[in-house]
């Protein structure tokens, strides 16, 4: 590299290392919009995610949006848009599903959020329940159980969820213990409005627990059901864990994964496959009386000066664009050793981080998310993807892979990194892959099998027809998980390839698509989007110039990547019937022109 070069990368990585040592500080923040944006008060109206874009960045439009208050009103509204056979979604506070569940077809359609349904009705410290209306995030449920001396034992790491939200996208924590990290799998009862005829005034409550036999289809349901109002949760006494983050090399990794989750209670693992390095998370429940207070405050769900949020981004930008795989490299090491160094954001006593292990009660431990703490209306600092400033904008895939895959699974990546070993160096500066487990579930759409959960966040271009760093080793490996290793796809994540046939993957599909009909016989809380998901529109992939880049299709000819930029549709290295956006170049690495 140039004399040049080399001082314009130093310059990258120190502004990356400042960026994440202001990471490491506390700062206030404001809060994230609200996902629903009308023109006129209540209507015409559009909504997108926490993220700013769905993944084929159409914008959702409405023309109305209401906010019940209690499940009254609730019924009413349902009743209401019933009666106009109106097209209806639910959406939630925050909004952190990455696929477009929450779009209505057509401009006529109604939006119904949860934002004040955000009551707790009820503690049984006796029988340790808990009902909550379900926008309730996962922050409220946590400090309201923790208040009555109980718990929920297994959570998302992200507390800005709510837990209808949650429900619908069957979203878990990290655990083969007990029923599992699944927290659709600790609810024990709920209450759903959802479309009737004029016999019952056009909306019913629905009453659902165990025993019924609707529940499976309920508990994780897309939101294509119907409204749930009310959410009862089974929970457990209050009790402390003790965590020890663990760094190794990733030579027996395969085997060590199928064998760790059987070994702690709330174990999961980050890998960096281009370091050859995994961080294992030995998480025990202990006894209350070892001494400790100890407290998450996880570093990338802090808030952050939107001044180092742009370095960050426009630093990785310049990578992209000049194809400096070494300066992500670099990058990459730098924001590993100092997430490493600051325990991830544990503390020992809620301010400092003294060492391992760290030890304290469980709700403050189990989840994060400071940078949604304060009330003020800031952009000095906000959360690290918040849209409305230059910040993180990335992709996800995440998916589900059954115990019995994951070793053949983890050795085919480590076999793509021989041949590239610094393709992931990118995803190692969205702290690499993070590994949870999670046990098999009776929910319809539930987890089919005890599984690790792969979840690989990295980097999108603002430009959808531009391609990013390694794009080929990406989708490879998207391709390997989902077809060569039957992988499922997390409900509230992962971009449209991942959906393409996946319904046909869960054994009761058939029953839960048998409740639908049931509760909703027009299809008014269905959209284009969830039937095509469903398998009853085809169409989830989208076929157009650059489509495989953004994840809408895999590519079966070259304009479906980039052949202007030197990227072209070829099969992968490991896993030969996928089919990749692969950058050809010449011996003085130019894109060749064919």
């Amino acid at each position: 590299m140039p004399r040049l070069g080399t001082e314009t990368a130093l310059l990258r990585h120190v502004f990356r290392s400042q960026c994440v040592f202001l990471i490491l500080c506390m700062v206030w923040c404001s809060p994230p919009d609200d996902p629903i944006k009308c023109s006129a008060q209540t209507s015409n109206c559009t909504i997108t995610n926490s993220y700013g874009a769905f993944p084929d960045r159409s914008v959702c439009q409405a023309a109305e949006t209401v906010y019940p208050t209690s499940e009254k009103e609730l019924v009413a509204v349902v009743a209401k848009a019933t009666m106009s056979k109106r097209k209806m979604k639910v959406a939630t506070r925050y909004s952190h599903s990455i696929p477009k569940l929450v779009c209505p077809d057509g401009e006529e359609g109604l939006l119904i959020t949860t934002k004040y349904l955000n009551h707790t009705l009820e503690v049984d410290a006796a029988k340790m329940t808990m009902k909550v209306e379900s926008g309730v995030t996962l922050r409220e449920l946590i400090n309201q159980a923790a208040k009555a001396g109980l718990a929920l034992p297994y959570a998302p790491y992200w507390w800005g969820l709510t837990v209808g939200g949650l429900l619908g996208t069957g979203a878990h924590g990290s655990s083969l213990w007990g029923k599992g990290s699944s927290v659709h799998d600790h609810v024990i009862g709920l209450r759903i409005v959802t479309p009737a005829g004029p016999e019952d005034g056009y909306a019913k409550v629905r009453v659902l627990n165990n025993s019924h036999p609707d529940m499976d289809a309920a508990k994780v349901s897309l939101g294509v059901l119907g409204v749930i109002s009310q959410i009862t949760f089974q929970l457990q006494p209050i009790f402390k864990r003790s965590i020890t983050n663990l760094v190794k090399n990733d030579s027996d990794l395969a085997d060590e994964a199928v064998r760790f989750g059987n070994q702690h209670e709330f174990a999961d693992m980050t890998w960096y496959p281009s370091q050859g390095k995994v961080i294992y998370r030995i998480d025990d429940r202990v006894s209350t009386n070892l001494s400790g207070n100890g407290l998450n405050d996880f570093i990338g769900f802090r808030s952050t000066l939107s001044l180092s949020l742009a370095l960050v981004r426009s630093s990785e930008e310049i990578q992209e664009s000049t194809k400096n795989a070494d300066g992500k490299c670099i990058s990459s090491k730098i924001t590993t050793s100092t997430l490493m160094g600051g325990g991830f954001g544990l503390t020992n006593d809620g301010v400092s981080f003294k060492g391992y292990p760290v030890i304290g009660y469980h709700n403050r431990l189990q989840a994060s998310g400071s940078c949604l703490d304060s009330p003020r209306d800031s952009h000095i600092t906000a959360c690290p993807w918040d849209p409305k400033v230059k910040s993180q904008f990335f992709h996800q895939t995440t998916v589900s892979i059954g115990l019995s895959n994951v070793k053949n699974f983890i050795q085919d990546v480590q076999e793509l990194i021989a041949l590239e070993p610094k393709a992931m160096c990118g995803l190692e500066l969205y702290d690499g892959i993070l590994m949870r487990y999670v046990k098999a579930s009776s929910a319809y759409l539930g987890k089919q099998e005890d599984a690790i959960d792969f979840d690989m966040t990295y980097y999108r271009s603002k430009n959808p027809l531009t391609p990013r760093l390694f794009e080929d080793i990406y989708e490879e490996v998207e391709q390997m998980a989902l077809f060569k290793y039957g992988g499922l796809p997390h409900w509230g994540k992962n971009r449209n390839v991942a959906f393409d046939g996946a319904i046909k993957k869960y054994h009761n599909s058939r029953e839960f698509l048998r409740v639908k009909e049931a509760y909703d016989p027009l299809g008014l809380f269905s959209s284009q989007w969830t039937d095509q998901v469903l398998g009853l529109q085809t169409g989830v992939t989208i076929i157009k110039e650059g489509c495989a880049l953004e994840g809408l299709c895999i590519c079966s000819q070259d304009i479906h990547c980039a052949p202007d930029k030197g990227y072209f549709c070829r099969p992968g290295r490991v896993y030969k019937d996928a089919r990749v956006c692969t950058r050809l170049t010449s011996h003085n690495n130019m894109p060749l022109q064919l």
